[in-house]
């Protein structure tokens, strides 16, 4: 029997989960959560690091009396934001949030200096002004002094240092940056060169599944513990979450990782970086086992919690499950939308910008509530058909599955809508893929599982996964609605 420490941080919250490995099963138990946020200051945005920090040691604690032991500990976060340390090792600044808005005047700074497909034929990373690139030329640019003598973290690295691990930054972290040579899996030099930004800033890139570091004698001391490994694992949430996908040992298959964002994309052995993937904004992203995540971002859960949330503001009491129900219930097909439009990227009255949309592109805009409900389900649906007949053309395969993970898999309704779109089967779950992947790829470090492909068939026996067939009627009206629904995206 083997036990994991698993620290998996999103952007609102973060979770202590143990891991028990025990004859080839896997299970999870969630001993400590916590709030995250964005802190608001005068001069920006930042993430509160002080305050993680002690909600690690408090997990850690809290991990210790429910397991007895533990085998190791590893961190995963969301991608593309830094901690800058002076030599002391000592923060220089509260690390930004990537929504903090200096990063606008970067993006269009580095774009006079590289154009966006230069940027993408050097890093296979589709262009977000949230990226790294853009917030540490602001940075630079705003605060050259700050990245004298300094080096980058990234944030799960910066996290994992201060309970001890080294001063190294894992590659599906780094691979987030929009900085990273995806051939190379090294820093690109060419475009770090280019910006003006100083070398001496960027940390040491080392692969997923190996040690980076133990539990400081500080720590040791406090909590009375010996020296627990502290693992890199797939550091970015998606690396994770993937490395968790159920997959089957041979043929091909595509997956998603359906939470408020849906991560879409297929395992590579190598990048892909041409015109036709960066105009479909597919970008290159590290994985664990060698492997490339070609993968696109879609707006998923996202667009269910905003509509909810306004709805319930103006008086309503409805659950995830009362919109599933309406949805249901109504007409297939009768409203579309684009689902990444960026009309629906920021917080606002998302229905009201629904109905705005179906107006806008020639639909009648008079949607009912369950219309609007229903027009999200059918046309995420589509949105993911899209896509994974674009990997088919690039790749040149053929997919006979498609595996979703992740919070989104509770929804039932769109599963089985996916099913029906696409004409393959859904094969849906774990729900919990992020910790999951986390724990696996620290038994891959500490050589309790040989690989991958094994970390994959433990998740396979261990949780409970659902197929959703497609139902021919139901994916003969999706595929009507293909030439409508092209033509509004």
């Amino acid at each position: 029997m083997h036990k994991f420490l698993a620290f998996d941080l999103g952007a609102s919250s973060g979770r202590a989960i143990v891991g028990t490995l025990d004859n080839g099963k896997l299970s999870l138990e969630e001993v400590h959560r916590f709030k995250n946020g964005p802190i608001e200051k005068s001069d920006g945005l930042y993430w509160d690091y002080p305050a993680l920090c002690s909600e690690l040691v408090a997990g850690l604690e809290k991990a210790v009396k429910a397991a007895g032991k533990l085998d190791g500990i590893a961190i995963d976060t969301w991608g593309v934001d830094y901690v800058l340390f002076d030599p002391e090792r000592k923060i220089v600044r509260l690390p930004y949030n990537y929504r903090d808005e200096r990063t606008k005047k970067a993006e269009q700074a580095v774009r006079g200096i590289l154009g966006d497909s230069e940027i993408y034929k050097l890093t296979g990373i589709q262009k977000m002004e949230l990226n790294t690139i853009y917030q540490l030329y602001a940075h630079f640019t705003e605060h050259p002094e700050e990245l004298q003598n300094s080096v980058f973290l990234n944030i799960p690295d910066a996290l994992a240092f201060h309970l001890g691990g080294d001063f190294t930054t894992e590659y599906t972290i780094a691979s987030t940056s929009g900085l990273l040579d995806p051939v190379t899996r090294e820093w690109c030099w060419e475009l770090i060169d280019k910006l003006g930004l100083p070398r001496s800033i960027f940390p040491q890139i080392v692969p997923p599944c190996t040690q980076g570091g133990v539990l400081s004698k500080e720590l040791q001391e406090k909590l009375s513990l010996p020296a627990i490994p502290i693992f890199k694992v797939g550091s970015h949430d998606t690396a994770s979450a993937v490395a968790a996908v159920p997959a089957p040992p041979q043929g091909n298959w595509a997956y998603l990782s359906a939470g408020t964002w849906a991560l879409l994309g297929a395992e590579l052995d190598a990048p892909s970086i041409t015109c036709d993937g960066e105009k479909a904004h597919f970008t290159n992203e590290g994985g664990l086992g060698g492997k490339i995540r070609f993968l696109t971002n879609i707006m998923g859960s996202w667009l269910f919690q905003e509509t909810r949330r306004i709805w319930n503001s103006n008086g309503q009491d409805l659950s995830f499950e009362d919109i599933c129900q309406m949805a249901a219930a109504s007409e297939q097909g009768k409203y579309l939308i684009d689902p990444n439009n960026q009309e629906f990227v920021t917080p606002g009255d998302m229905p009201q910008r629904i109905r705005d949309f179906c107006r806008a592109t020639g639909q009648d805009g008079e949607l009912s509530d369950a219309e609007v409900a229903r027009a999200i389900y059918d046309s995420l649906a589509l949105y993911f058909k899209n896509k994974i007949a674009f990997l088919e053309s690039l790749l040149n395969v053929k997919y006979s599955a498609f595996n979703i993970v992740g919070g989104g898999t509770r929804d039932r309704l769109l599963m089985q809508l996916t099913a029906d779109a696409m004409g393959i089967p859904v094969v849906a779950g774990p729900v919990e893929a992020t910790s999951t992947g986390n724990i696996i790829a620290q038994a891959i470090a500490s050589g309790v599982v040989s690989d991958l492909a094994q970390g994959r068939k433990i998740v396979s026996d261990s949780f409970d996964v659902i197929t959703y067939s497609p139902r021919a009627a139901e994916h003969r009206k999706f595929a009507a609605l293909e030439e409508k629904f092209n033509s509004i995206i």
